[in-house]
């Protein structure tokens, strides 16, 4: 269980995803587990040909820092690094969180069949991450999951100094975010009408969840790559 974790979105060269999940998937999944770093999930993100999504976690920050020295001062990076960055306009974008409810993976197998996995991110205005929890929890996830969409996990932003300064992290972000996964793209708009049909949750949760947000919510449409835990 990881009580760290990076969801990093990187915007990439035109055409060259391809290029760098091949690299990715064959270079530094295990080299990243070997030092303490390990690889949730990566994925091509279905809204934009040119991003590129994965998650990060780690056991509690100093393990963080430690894995991250380890391996972008190893020599896998080291070989790579050239290439990998070459795909790349920018890498920075990207949210250190912790787990409300954690995103246990344990027995899954990398690969297997075609997913969609969503991530849905809620930015809130500062000091109203608790009262919103609180909310999530009683009245949003029972609807979610009575329409086919149980989280998997729900996050939140993690208020820490990053230390490993090499690689920025949004420190002004305050997000609450909820995973998911489900067959394919029909099912989850089997979902989003299900939901859209439940009286309560279009008159009565949806104006309170709406009312407490700094911004409208973000959903990340995903499709697991072929070595992704997550899927």
């Amino acid at each position: 269980m990881s009580e760290v974790l990076e969801l990093r979105q990187y915007t990439l060269h035109p055409g060259r995803r391809a290029e760098l999940v091949e690299l990715f998937d064959r270079e530094f999944v295990e080299t990243q587990e070997a030092v303490g770093a390990h690889v949730l999930g990566q994925f091509r993100d279905l809204d934009d040909e040119d991003r590129f999504v994965w998650l990060r976690g780690f056991a509690d920050m100093p393990t963080r820092g430690e894995a991250l020295r380890s391996f972008y001062g190893g020599p896998v990076w080291r070989a790579h690094r050239d290439r990998a960055n070459d795909t790349m306009i920018d890498s920075d974008d990207v949210l250190l969180l912790r787990p409300v409810t954690g995103l246990d993976l344990a027995g899954r197998t990398r690969g297997g069949p075609t997913t969609l996995v969503t991530i849905t991110l809620y930015h809130l205005p500062a000091g109203g991450e608790d009262a919103f929890l609180d909310f999530f929890e009683s009245d949003v996830a029972p609807m979610l999951t009575a329409t086919d969409a149980p989280p998997l996990a729900v996050l939140r932003t993690l208020r820490a100094e990053n230390n490993f300064p090499a690689l920025p992290v949004r420190e002004e972000a305050n997000v609450v975010a909820w995973v998911a996964s489900f067959p394919g793209p029909a099912e989850l708009a089997e979902h989003v009408r299900l939901l859209g049909r439940e009286n309560r949750w279009i008159h009565d949760t949806l104006p309170v969840l709406t009312k407490q947000l700094a911004r409208p919510p973000e959903q990340l449409q995903l499709a697991p790559t072929a070595r992704s835990l997550l899927r």
